[in-house]
Protein backbone atom coordinates (compact mmCIF):
# COMPACT_ATOMS: atom_id res chain seq x y z
CA UNK A 1 0.00 0.00 0.00
CA UNK A 2 1.02 3.35 -0.91
CA UNK A 3 1.72 6.01 2.44
CA UNK A 4 1.34 9.25 0.88
CA UNK A 5 -2.43 9.18 1.09
CA UNK A 6 -4.79 8.71 4.12
CA UNK A 7 -5.64 5.36 5.10
CA UNK A 8 -9.46 4.66 4.60
CA UNK A 9 -11.06 1.75 5.95
CA UNK A 10 -14.65 0.99 4.74
CA UNK A 11 -16.78 -1.28 6.49
CA UNK A 12 -20.39 -2.87 4.72
CA UNK A 13 -22.09 -4.74 7.86
CA UNK A 14 -25.41 -6.55 8.31
CA UNK A 15 -27.41 -5.42 10.86
CA UNK A 16 -26.58 -6.83 14.04
CA UNK A 17 -22.92 -8.22 13.54
CA UNK A 18 -21.63 -5.07 15.95
CA UNK A 19 -19.98 -3.94 12.56
CA UNK A 20 -20.65 0.02 14.30
CA UNK A 21 -18.76 -1.32 17.81
CA UNK A 22 -16.22 -2.71 15.42
CA UNK A 23 -15.65 0.31 13.06
CA UNK A 24 -15.48 2.98 16.15
CA UNK A 25 -13.07 0.69 17.91
CA UNK A 26 -10.96 0.94 14.99
CA UNK A 27 -11.09 4.41 14.65
CA UNK A 28 -9.91 4.87 18.53
CA UNK A 29 -6.98 2.41 18.49
CA UNK A 30 -5.88 3.82 15.15
CA UNK A 31 -6.31 7.18 16.63
CA UNK A 32 -8.57 8.16 13.17
CA UNK A 33 -12.11 9.76 12.63
CA UNK A 34 -15.13 7.70 12.20
CA UNK A 35 -16.97 8.65 10.03
CA UNK A 36 -20.80 8.38 10.27
CA UNK A 37 -22.89 11.02 11.75
CA UNK A 38 -20.69 13.43 10.66
CA UNK A 39 -21.61 12.47 6.88
CA UNK A 40 -25.16 13.15 7.49
CA UNK A 41 -24.76 16.16 9.17
CA UNK A 42 -22.90 17.75 6.31
CA UNK A 43 -25.48 16.08 3.84
CA UNK A 44 -29.01 17.85 6.50
CA UNK A 45 -27.03 21.03 5.65
CA UNK A 46 -26.34 20.89 2.06
CA UNK A 47 -29.81 20.48 1.45
CA UNK A 48 -31.14 22.56 4.40
CA UNK A 49 -32.92 19.30 6.40
CA UNK A 50 -32.58 17.87 9.66
CA UNK A 51 -30.77 15.36 10.37
CA UNK A 52 -33.17 13.17 11.47
CA UNK A 53 -34.77 13.00 7.71
CA UNK A 54 -31.73 12.26 6.40
CA UNK A 55 -31.27 9.04 9.05
CA UNK A 56 -34.90 8.22 7.81
CA UNK A 57 -33.69 8.15 4.49
CA UNK A 58 -30.03 6.68 4.88
CA UNK A 59 -29.13 3.76 2.71
CA UNK A 60 -32.64 3.25 1.76
CA UNK A 61 -34.63 3.64 -1.81
CA UNK A 62 -38.20 5.31 -1.00
CA UNK A 63 -41.13 3.88 -2.33
CA UNK A 64 -42.25 4.75 -5.73
CA UNK A 65 -45.86 6.29 -4.36
CA UNK A 66 -42.67 8.41 -1.99
CA UNK A 67 -41.09 9.27 -5.37
CA UNK A 68 -45.05 10.31 -6.82
CA UNK A 69 -45.40 13.05 -4.19
CA UNK A 70 -41.55 14.52 -4.47
CA UNK A 71 -41.91 15.14 -8.16
CA UNK A 72 -45.21 16.71 -8.03
CA UNK A 73 -43.29 18.88 -4.88
CA UNK A 74 -40.94 19.66 -7.28
CA UNK A 75 -42.95 20.65 -10.80
CA UNK A 76 -43.91 23.93 -11.51
CA UNK A 77 -47.51 23.80 -11.05
CA UNK A 78 -46.64 22.17 -7.44
CA UNK A 79 -49.62 22.25 -5.34
CA UNK A 80 -48.21 20.76 -1.78
CA UNK A 81 -46.16 23.43 -0.47
CA UNK A 82 -43.30 21.67 0.98
CA UNK A 83 -40.17 24.25 2.08
CA UNK A 84 -37.63 22.79 1.45
CA UNK A 85 -38.08 20.46 -1.01
CA UNK A 86 -36.85 16.89 -0.09
CA UNK A 87 -33.88 15.20 -1.91
CA UNK A 88 -33.80 12.44 -4.40
CA UNK A 89 -32.20 9.16 -3.36
CA UNK A 90 -29.82 9.33 -6.21
CA UNK A 91 -29.22 13.46 -5.10
CA UNK A 92 -28.91 11.58 -1.49
CA UNK A 93 -26.14 9.48 -2.67
CA UNK A 94 -24.24 12.13 -5.23
CA UNK A 95 -24.08 14.23 -1.91
CA UNK A 96 -22.91 11.33 0.30
CA UNK A 97 -20.24 10.39 -2.61
CA UNK A 98 -18.76 13.39 -2.51
CA UNK A 99 -18.39 13.87 1.11
CA UNK A 100 -17.06 10.52 1.42
CA UNK A 101 -14.45 11.26 -1.46
CA UNK A 102 -13.53 14.17 0.19
CA UNK A 103 -12.79 12.85 3.25
CA UNK A 104 -10.63 10.36 2.00
CA UNK A 105 -8.50 13.26 0.82
CA UNK A 106 -8.31 15.27 3.73
CA UNK A 107 -7.79 12.49 6.62
CA UNK A 108 -7.32 9.09 7.60
CA UNK A 109 -11.05 8.00 8.45
CA UNK A 110 -13.23 4.83 9.24
CA UNK A 111 -16.02 5.02 7.04
CA UNK A 112 -19.89 3.32 7.25
CA UNK A 113 -21.80 1.20 4.60
CA UNK A 114 -23.43 3.96 2.26
CA UNK A 115 -21.89 1.88 -0.85
CA UNK A 116 -17.93 3.82 0.41
CA UNK A 117 -15.74 0.19 -0.74
CA UNK A 118 -17.67 0.94 -4.12
CA UNK A 119 -16.93 4.78 -4.14
CA UNK A 120 -13.53 4.38 -2.96
CA UNK A 121 -12.27 1.26 -4.91
CA UNK A 122 -9.48 2.97 -6.74
CA UNK A 123 -8.59 4.89 -3.60
CA UNK A 124 -4.51 3.59 -3.31
CA UNK A 125 -4.99 3.35 0.38
CA UNK A 126 -8.31 1.89 0.56
CA UNK A 127 -9.14 -1.47 3.09
CA UNK A 128 -12.47 -2.83 2.67
CA UNK A 129 -14.09 -5.10 4.76
CA UNK A 130 -17.16 -7.23 4.76
CA UNK A 131 -18.97 -8.12 8.13
CA UNK A 132 -21.47 -10.51 8.49
CA UNK A 133 -23.43 -13.12 11.13
CA UNK A 134 -25.71 -15.96 10.89
CA UNK A 135 -29.44 -15.11 11.89
CA UNK A 136 -29.50 -16.39 15.28
CA UNK A 137 -26.26 -14.21 16.36
CA UNK A 138 -27.48 -11.83 15.00
CA UNK A 139 -31.08 -11.61 16.08
CA UNK A 140 -30.16 -11.68 20.00
CA UNK A 141 -27.91 -8.70 19.88
CA UNK A 142 -30.61 -6.90 17.95
CA UNK A 143 -32.86 -7.64 20.69
CA UNK A 144 -30.28 -6.38 23.15
CA UNK A 145 -29.40 -3.16 21.14
CA UNK A 146 -32.88 -2.05 20.41
CA UNK A 147 -35.42 -3.75 23.26
CA UNK A 148 -37.46 -5.52 21.08
CA UNK A 149 -38.94 -9.27 21.06
CA UNK A 150 -37.65 -12.38 19.17
CA UNK A 151 -40.17 -11.43 16.68
CA UNK A 152 -39.11 -7.53 15.78
CA UNK A 153 -35.68 -8.47 15.87
CA UNK A 154 -35.99 -11.02 13.56
CA UNK A 155 -38.10 -8.27 11.06
CA UNK A 156 -36.04 -5.68 11.62
CA UNK A 157 -32.75 -7.92 10.11
CA UNK A 158 -34.89 -9.05 7.20
CA UNK A 159 -36.31 -5.14 6.43
CA UNK A 160 -32.54 -3.50 7.00
CA UNK A 161 -30.76 -6.40 4.69
CA UNK A 162 -33.92 -6.41 1.92
CA UNK A 163 -32.86 -2.34 2.42
CA UNK A 164 -29.60 -2.21 2.36
CA UNK A 165 -29.09 -4.95 -0.72
CA UNK A 166 -31.77 -2.56 -2.94
CA UNK A 167 -30.00 0.31 -1.99
CA UNK A 168 -26.19 -1.18 -2.49
CA UNK A 169 -27.27 -2.73 -6.26
CA UNK A 170 -29.04 0.41 -7.24
CA UNK A 171 -26.25 2.63 -7.09
CA UNK A 172 -23.43 0.09 -7.83
CA UNK A 173 -25.07 -2.49 -10.00
CA UNK A 174 -23.45 -5.12 -7.64
CA UNK A 175 -24.81 -7.31 -5.00
CA UNK A 176 -23.86 -6.25 -1.30
CA UNK A 177 -22.64 -9.29 -0.60
CA UNK A 178 -20.70 -10.63 -2.96
CA UNK A 179 -17.30 -11.31 -1.13
CA UNK A 180 -15.12 -10.52 -4.40
CA UNK A 181 -15.28 -6.64 -3.75
CA UNK A 182 -13.85 -7.03 -0.60
CA UNK A 183 -10.38 -6.90 1.01
CA UNK A 184 -11.69 -8.86 3.97
CA UNK A 185 -14.53 -10.63 5.15
CA UNK A 186 -15.45 -12.31 8.72
CA UNK A 187 -17.85 -13.75 9.99
CA UNK A 188 -18.71 -12.06 13.59
CA UNK A 189 -20.54 -14.78 14.99
CA UNK A 190 -18.82 -17.34 14.68
CA UNK A 191 -15.11 -15.77 15.55
CA UNK A 192 -16.61 -12.68 17.84
CA UNK A 193 -16.90 -9.13 17.91
CA UNK A 194 -13.63 -8.85 20.24
CA UNK A 195 -11.74 -11.10 18.10
CA UNK A 196 -13.03 -10.24 14.74
CA UNK A 197 -11.51 -6.26 15.84
CA UNK A 198 -7.99 -7.83 16.63
CA UNK A 199 -8.22 -10.08 13.31
CA UNK A 200 -8.64 -6.36 11.95
CA UNK A 201 -5.74 -4.88 13.42
CA UNK A 202 -3.04 -7.45 12.82
CA UNK A 203 -4.13 -7.13 8.94
CA UNK A 204 -3.52 -3.65 8.87
CA UNK A 205 -0.58 -3.54 11.03
CA UNK A 206 1.20 -6.39 8.06
CA UNK A 207 -0.30 -4.67 5.06
CA UNK A 208 0.80 -0.92 6.59
CA UNK A 209 4.47 -2.28 6.93
CA UNK A 210 5.41 -3.74 3.48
Amino acid sequence: MQHTTPLVITISRQLGCGGSFIGQQLAKKLNIVYADRDIIGHVAQKFSILEKEVVSRDEKIISLWQSFLQSITRGPDAYIPRQPVAPTDRELFEAETEIIERLATERSVVIMGRCGCHILREHPNHFSIYLHANVAFRTERVQQLYNVSEDGALRMIVENDKRRALYYHTFTSKEWTDARQYDLCLDTGKIGIDSSLSIILKYLENILVE
